[in-house]
């Protein structure tokens, strides 16, 4: 008798702490943050290089010991549509803080959402001001389009690289014409003549003969291209069958082209671009990255891996700083989120000091590389 109520207190012990563990402790649940990217399809480079850089800040926070982070990516293959869903699926998913979308017209699209559903979104790379126009709780990581361009052109009147500039931007896509707008604005205050500007569309990015015979033939010393790396692998390969060979200037759309199958590396000798990450860095912040990137996924991260780490860490800074968990609401959450992003500095990977304005865009100093022997190396 004595050891079956040994047994029935046993169990009655068990079953009391199993029901008060069944609820985790206050501060203990982990933080749902995801994110929408190209994990397919032609930008997949962009897409994986964030999902990357975000998987190796998550796996060192969760490592301290402290508040734990669950992270979770869902494709969108650059496509609007698509990243409206996937966003729902993140929703759906218990998502208490956004990383946005990858790239800016997916972006757009999900803004929307964030904002409406009062969800903190801060996205590594969609750098259209159309992302946070009017959402006052979608933050950027990334440049704005605005910043690129008007930077472009100052640095390269700085560094008296040319005077005649051909640009050839896509006219249907929100990042490139950005981009174009505000440097073709900047041109002519910084000493620049644009004598050749072109276009193309997403229907039409595989033949660039007539862009290039026309910048040819106006004698443009340097092209600039704010444009992604697939078109522009295409542009740097055609222009060396023509015997064409200027210079080349881009933006951080580029970021990732010497990553793409099977594209011969020597073509892109030269290019020079502005990033806020460069990888041959010295300070031991970004030599300890890409080790790690490098030993993890075998290649060296580009600027989309390192703005998105620096995403993941900026959130946990903010996080911390607040009391936020996973136990939050995303509503509750997004409020604290807001009062930190206003009033702190964050160091991080692509820049040091980082803040950010009421509008969501971050205020940090852009870096130009030059690639030279199929690798980045700082300019500056």
């Amino acid at each position: 008798m004595k050891k079956l109520v040994c047994i029935i207190l046993a169990v009655i012990m068990i079953a009391s702490f199993a029901a008060c563990s069944s609820k985790p402790a206050a501060g203990s649940s982990a933080l749902k943050i995801g994110g929408t990217g190209p994990l397919t399809g032609g930008a997949a480079i962009y897409g994986n290089a964030a999902k990357q850089g975000a998987e190796i800040a998550v796996e060192e926070i969760n490592a301290l010991g402290g508040m734990q982070i669950e992270l979770k990516y869902e494709d969108d293959t650059h496509d609007a549509e698509k990243a409206v869903n996937a966003y729902n699926a993140l929703k759906d998913w218990g998502m208490v803080v956004s990383l946005g979308s990858v790239t800016s017209t997916p972006c757009v699209a999900t803004s929307t959402l964030t904002n409406e559903d009062r969800i903190f979104a801060l996205t590594p790379s969609a750098s259209s001001p159309a992302v946070i126009e009017g959402k006052d709780n979608q933050y950027q990581v990334c440049f704005s389009d605005d910043n690129q361009g008007t930077a472009s052109a100052k640095y390269i009147s700085s560094k008296g690289f040319a005077k005649k500039i051909a640009v050839i931007w896509k006219n249907d896509d929100v990042y490139s014409k950005g981009v174009y707008t505000t440097f073709a604005a900047a041109c002519p205050e910084n000493g620049l003549e644009i004598v050749s500007d072109t276009t193309f569309t997403s229907d039409s990015q595989t033949d660039f003969s007539v862009q290039l015979t026309q910048a040819q033939a106006a004698g443009a010393e340097l092209v600039f291209l704010p444009i992604y790396y697939d078109a522009a692998s295409l542009i740097l390969a055609q222009a060396k069958d023509m015997g064409f060979a200027p210079l080349w200037f881009g933006v951080d759309g580029m970021d990732g082209i010497l990553d793409l199958e099977n594209f011969d590396k020597s073509l892109a000798e030269g290019v020079m671009l502005l990033t806020p990450f460069v990888a041959d860095a010295d300070d031991a912040k970004t030599k300890s990255f890409v080790a790690k990137y490098s030993e993890k996924y075998g290649s060296t991260p580009n600027q989309f891996a390192a703005d998105a780490y620096d995403c993941v860490y900026a959130l946990y800074q903010a996080c911390q700083n607040a009391g936020v968990d996973g136990s939050w609401k995303a509503s509750d959450a997004c409020a604290k989120m807001i009062e930190q992003f206003t009033t702190m500095k964050f160091d991080g990977l692509t820049g040091a000091g980082m803040t950010w304005d009421k509008t969501g865009a971050v205020s940090k100093d852009p870096k130009a590389v030059v690639i030279q022997n199929g690798v980045y190396v700082g300019l500056d």
